[in-house]
This record gives C-alpha cells, sequence and structure tokens, in this order.
C-alpha cells in the first residue's frame, strides 16, 4: 500500500498516539504499544511513517543498510532486543537518518550521545541511555532488515510506527486512514467534553452517570463501556 508521508504526519500531527489507541479498540484492531519506558530523546518529540525495520547484531553496518533501504519518510525502528547493559544507537546513525530524510527513529533498546542527538532534532525514541557501546558481534540475523521485535510484536513495511509523549504504537499501514479517522471522532468528542467541564458541566452529568448507577441496580452485568456505547460518550471503549 501507497503511503504519502507527508499526509500522514499531517493528520497525526493533530492527534495523539492515545487517540489512536482508541481507535484500534473500537476498530477491533490489535493495540501493539512499545513496553512503557520507550520516550522520546528529544523533548516534544513525534514521529510517524512507515516501519523499516533493522535487528542489531553489535555493528552500526546493519542501520547503514537499513537506511540504504529506506524511503523518505520512513522510521528505522531498531531492535536490540530491549537490552539494557549497552547502547546501539549514537548520534551518527540518527544525523545519517535525518540526511535521507526519515521521519524518525525507534529502538527497542538503548541509546547514547543525547546532547548531541537533541542537537540533531531528528525525533527519537528509546528506554533510555547509557554511555558504553556494544562489546559482541554476534551472527548477523537472517530477518535484520525484514522485520524486528518491539517488546511483544514484531513490526515490519507493512506496519506504520506513531510515536509521542505517551510513546511508540504501531498500526497496519492497510488500516492507517480509517483509524485516523476513527481518532478525529474521538479527539473531537472529547474536546467537546472537555470543554462542557471547564464551563460547569460535569462529566458524570455528560455521560449519565447517574442514570448507568440506577440502571446496574437492575442490571447488574450492565458494564460503562455499554453504557458510554448507548450515549455515545468516548472516554472508554
Amino acid at each position: 500500500m501507497s503511503i504519502d508521508p507527508g499526509s500522514l504526519r499531517r493528520r497525526f500531527a493533530a492527534l495523539t498516539t492515545a487517540h489512536v489507541a482508541d481507535a484500534c479498540l473500537r476498530a477491533g484492531v490489535p493495540v501493539r504499544c512499545a513496553p512503557p519506558g520507550m520516550g522520546p530523546v528529544v523533548p516534544g518529540g513525534r514521529a510517524a511513517g512507515r516501519v523499516r525495520p533493522t535487528r542489531h547484531a553489535g555493528s552500526v553496518d546493519i542501520f547503514l543498510e537499513a537506511i540504504d533501504r529506506a524511503a523518505p519518510g520512513d522510521v528505522l525502528v531498531v531492535d536490540n532486543a530491549g537490552r539494557t547493559d549497552e547502547a546501539c544507537v549514537g548520534d551518527l546513525v540518527v544525523l545519517e537518518a535525518q540526511a535521507a530524510d526519515l521521519a524518525g527513529v525507534v529502538v527497542w533498546g538503548l541509546h547514547r550521545d543525547t546532547v548531541d542527538i537533541r542537537a540533531v532534532g531528528l525525533p527519537m525514541f528509546s528506554l533510555g541511555a547509557t554511555p558504553t557501546g556494544p562489546q559482541r558481534l554476534d551472527p548477523r540475523p537472517a530477518e535484520a532488515l525484514t522485520s524486528a521485535q518491539v517488546g511483544h510484536w514484531q513490526v515490519g513495511p507493512d506496519d506504520v510506527a506513531l510515536a509521542d509523549e505517551d510513546g511508540v504504537l504501531f498500526v497496519p499501514a492497510v488500516r492507517v486512514g480509517e483509524l485516523f479517522d476513527l481518532a478525529e471522532s474521538i479527539r473531537d468528542v472529547e474536546r467537546r467534553q472537555a470543554e462542557r467541564i471547564r464551563t460547569g458541566e460535569p462529566l458524570r452529568a455528560q455521560v449519565g452517570f447517574g442514570t448507568y448507577l440506577a440502571a446496574r441496580e437492575e442490571q447488574p452485568a450492565l458494564t460503562f463501556r455499554e453504557h458510554l456505547r448507548r450515549v455515545g460518550g468516548a472516554i472508554e471503549e
């Protein structure tokens, strides 16, 4: 499926990963989040783009090869198995990714050269930093340039990576338009709810919480999510 990187970034700029995660639930799409702790190296960083996967084996050459194969707007997704004993990406790889017009870098592992990476400015997400680089050179995995494991999830070029201050989310490229449509609808409902709270109407009143409690007395199995679907609430799905 062809993805317009500019359109993808523009639409995601007005959304959050939380909005898209809620859209996944509503659409019956698995919610594939990177492990907790995956955060932006550049404060306020945001990235959206097709996954360009790579698996680290101890040498930087695999990243250069992945970048060489990437298209502008891709997100380099690095699988280092969540290791916390080494940094696998530093400022030169990030600078190379920026020069190739990639949209960002996601590392399931650690990085180093934090100050220099922030100076580069390309959105980057990792589990944290450590000064030491790899002290190993393992055999290159057969799937080193075709897929990456990030936490529980295997991702590849058929996926889109979305990242912000809340973390990193992966969605199927073929469904990204549908998910953005749903996410925008959820966002708009939540904004209206927030504005009504600010003007004095509690959320409990907006979603008929009293009605829900009364109905639950009659139907103990009634869930709040079922009630929200009836009244059009979007705070939970």
